[in-house]
């Protein structure tokens, strides 16, 4: 029978999982690679799970209502998903948005008619990044403070700190996972951004498999700003959250899911990116380039023989072809 779907929120979740069996077979590896395709959903990111979830949260908490404006801040993929739920329920969005991600986000967000404004361009974001070294969480704080609670008729989604981000995840995503390999799944490998997928994927494969690890990614030290190098090539969406102040950790990671911290270089992620790409024919951005890094190292390890690797990778490369990812010339 045929099936019509009525709203792009239908069409959220359910992604595949992948063995990634040339680039197995190619680093002779004795562990399996799952990767969870999250750019098979309506937006070609994980975010669009969070962005549906957020928005219908607040419809029926009555924080949001109509003819409100949907207002968030973002490195660009959770901007794109609540753009297009946004347009499709009949909402204004605005974004402000990290002044260096790829210029294929913002264009993005603007053909469903959302708002950018980058980070650099509003007086109060701009003067806290520059005074704490690039604080997200205490810009946002300043941004709530000063900015938009003088405003009327707003929601503001607040993914740092909004339970309904890693909630969907423990309803959906870590399901999904755990259906499609029959709870064959040894290792979950994630991202750490908003913390949100790593939080409520880990915490319901736990609950199914208190032996199962969790393995979050976090950038390596070279792909942060420092003194020697202010403006690294970094892992669009991946920040620290071990060796940071508590209070520059979102509250939607949950800091007691994960079994092992994996710190992942800009480099490295792009070239496992580009890797995947020609073995596999998957093309994916840096963040899940991190992710198939990571898997690939812990699937040499002696004692992770025949076990089972799922990798979460958040979204397509189709984001990044304005960036140095699939520039096979650079290196880092």
């Amino acid at each position: 029978m045929s099936k019509v779907y009525e709203s792009i929120t239908e069409l959220v979740g359910r992604t595949p999982l992948l063995e990634l069996k040339n680039f197995e077979k190619k680093h002779a590896l004795k562990a399996k690679i799952l990767v969870k395709l999250e750019y098979f959903n309506p937006n070609q990111s994980v975010k669009d799970r969070i962005a549906a979830a957020m928005i219908e949260d607040a419809e029926k908490k009555g924080l949001l209502k109509p003819g409100y404006t949907i207002v968030e801040t973002t490195s660009g993929n959770t901007g794109i998903g609540l753009a297009a739920i946004a347009a499709s329920k009949g909402y204004k969005f605005r974004v402000y948005i990290q002044d260096q991600v790829s210029e294929e986000r913002f264009k993005v967000i603007r053909a469903f008619g959302g708002e950018t404004i980058k980070l650099s361009e509003e007086p109060a974001i701009a003067r806290v990044l520059e005074e704490t070294g690039g604080d997200f969480i205490a810009a946002i704080k300043e941004l709530k403070e000063k900015v938009l609670s003088k405003e009327k008729d707003i929601f503001f989604v607040d993914q740092t700190s909004n339970p309904a981000n890693p909630e969907i995840h423990e309803k959906t995503t870590g399901p999904e996972i755990w259906e499609d390999t029959e709870g064959k799944v040894d290792i979950l490998v994630a991202n750490v951004g908003t913390g949100g997928t790593v939080s409520g994927t880990g915490r319901y494969l736990k609950s199914k498999n208190p032996e199962l690890k969790v393995v979050a990614i976090q950038p390596g030290p070279g792909s942060l700003p420092s003194e020697e190098n202010p403006e690294p090539e970094e892992i669009t969406g991946v920040h620290p959250f071990e060796g940071v102040p508590e209070e520059r950790v979102p509250s939607t990671m949950d800091l007691n899911i994960y079994d092992e911290k994996f710190e992942v270089e800009t480099v490295d992620a792009f070239r496992a990116a580009r890797e995947a790409a020609k073995t596999d024919g998957i093309l994916v951005g840096t963040s899940s380039g991190a992710a198939i890094h990571t898997a690939w190292k812990l699937a040499q390890r002696p004692e992770n023989e025949g076990k089972t690797i799922v990798a979460v990778l958040p979204d397509t490369g189709l984001r990044y072809l304005s960036t140095n990812l699939f520039n096979e010339d650079y290196q880092g």
